[in-house]
């Protein structure tokens, strides 16, 4: 418990010292191009805050319940702008039914295709890109933190129920309208803008980059497929290979096999039941993905481009398929 508590503290320290040195360098750097990287290092930082409030709210970093929630509700709405209620329902259908048609939200049909059961009805502009969806899937990411900051106000407004949605309102209305106005104020429009979009960009492209990995490309399950936990959490998970440096550019998300068996094991913790978990899989032969990060990209242009133009069923796997229902 004391090493956990060191490595978040830590961990928020080292989060927290780099804000302030961007910060620093926001405000002393002037009307400079130099501007702009460091707008790329503030989408770094934010996507790293994200990843830090993904782990409370896995109930990772304190013992209370209480405090990871509070603490993911400050980091994801008024430091990142993204709705933690949003978020935390949606995350919690993925990790109860990840890859799973009708109950997954992260392969419902949007502006890509993951089933190929609904590529045939794109037409128009939507059929021109889904038919290239692999091609352009990092290009599209450049669009992905707008979109989440966008489905962050569509939820508070549009959902009374959301747990906390004054408090969650409130700090995405200081988050999203004070920082625009914070860099316009500094740099002036022109400037001020290019900024936030090139931070809005890299935070879009590192989210994407860091979450697509770990279950695009893997079997999809039939809302109807009986599969036991173990199986269904293995099957439909990838593993990034690579040592402590990837783990903290991944935010530990490159043990994702783990972290779906275990979703409240602090992520620095997960690479070492990786060796226990991987030899029982091997054991009771369920297959048990693990690559480097570039061939899983190269994994998942490939499957977008073969769902994109029609191929059912690609990478279908066999152990999947046998607990598909007949």
């Amino acid at each position: 418990m004391g090493r956990r508590r060191g490595w978040y503290a830590a961990r928020a320290v080292a989060l927290a010292a780099a804000f302030v040195g961007a910060t620093i360098l926001l405000l002393t750097l002037g009307q400079s191009m130099w501007q702009l990287a460091v707008a790329a290092l503030f989408g770094v930082l934010f996507t790293q805050t994200a990843f830090f409030g993904h782990d409370a709210g896995h109930q990772q970093v304190f013992e209370s319940s209480a405090r990871n929630e509070s603490l993911a509700r400050v980091l994801a709405n008024l430091v990142v702008g993204l709705s933690n209620g949003w978020w935390a329902r949606k995350h919690g259908r993925h990790h109860a039914n990840p890859n799973t048609i009708g109950k997954d939200g992260d392969i419902a049909t949007g502006a890509l295709v993951f089933d190929p059961a609904d590529a045939p009805g794109r037409t128009g502009v939507l059929g021109w890109i889904t038919r290239r969806q692999g091609w352009l899937f990092f290009p599209m990411l450049t669009l992905e933190g707008v979109a989440l900051h966008i489905a962050a106000v569509r939820t508070v407004i549009s959902e009374p129920d959301l747990p906390h949605r004054k408090t969650e309102a409130a700090m995405i209305a200081v988050r999203l309208i004070g920082f625009p106005a914070l860099l316009i104020a500094i740099l002036g429009p022109g400037l001020g803008l290019a900024f936030l979009g090139v931070q809005l960009a890299v935070f879009g492209v590192y989210m994407g980059a860091c979450f697509a990995p770990n279950h695009k490309g893997m079997p999809l399950l039939d809302e109807r497929a009986t599969i036991d936990f173990l199986r269904r959490q293995v099957l439909t998970s990838r593993n990034i290979r690579g040592g402590r440096a990837m783990t903290w550019a991944m935010g530990g998300l490159n043990h994702q096999i783990e972290h779906h068996l275990f979703p409240r094991m602090p992520s620095v913790s997960l690479r070492k039941v990786r060796p226990i978990v991987r030899d029982y899989c091997i054991e009771r032969k369920i297959p048990y993905t693990e690559t480097g990060l570039l061939n899983a990209y190269r994994i998942i242009v490939r499957y977008l481009n073969r769902v994109g133009l029609g191929h059912a069923d690609p990478f279908e796997c066999p152990l999947a398929a046998q607990y598909r229902p007949r």
